[in-house]
């Protein structure tokens, strides 16, 4: 399954014709979501699963049948928005609450067996050099947490140029 994770606005959206179909899920700001509490619900009470009920409680779930998770997002002082970050904050539940070693760095465990082939694109005006090395780093870091593959990072400073480049 093919996840596509984006913060554009409705409008912005609608004009991109990506070809969907029934294995790919699309994730917007158009569903309430509320943040994580830190309160590890999702590993003690109801495992795999967000104690918080809104739109997002099976967050987890659904990563754990993603192949692909493509992030559309404007890059906000080296990092995701607000909207991009909460939904990867929500996402613990991917995870188990047991540690183990990789590439030299503790991390959660993965709670289940998929690669997640992360594609991200980062759009914004004037974005300086450090803003860009850190999104990467910050992406590097985040695909490394879910034992994933990086297939794509990529800094664009207008709309046309995402387009493009999505499609």
């Amino acid at each position: 399954m093919k996840v596509i994770l984006h913060d554009l606005a409705q409008a912005e959206w609608s004009t991109f014709a990506l070809p969907l179909d029934n294995n790919t899920r699309i994730i917007d700001h158009t569903k309430v979501i509320h943040p994580c509490v830190g309160c590890f619900g999702c590993w003690t009470k109801t495992p795999g699963q967000c104690v918080i009920q809104d739109e997002y409680q099976k967050i987890g779930a659904l990563f754990g049948n993603t192949d692909e998770l493509m992030i559309i997002s404007r890059c906000l002082f080296g990092s995701y928005s607000s909207f991009i970050k909460n939904v990867i904050d929500r996402s613990i539940a991917y995870f188990l609450p047991f540690f183990e070693i990789r590439q030299g760095e503790m991390h959660h465990k993965v709670r289940y067996h998929n690669t997640i082939q992360f594609r991200v694109f980062f759009y914004g005006e004037d974005l300086s050099e450090n803003e860009k090395k850190t999104a990467k780093l910050l992406v590097e870091a985040n695909v490394q947490n879910f034992n994933g593959i990086l297939k794509q990072v990529c800094f664009v400073d207008s709309y046309e140029k995402l387009k493009e480049l999505v499609i």
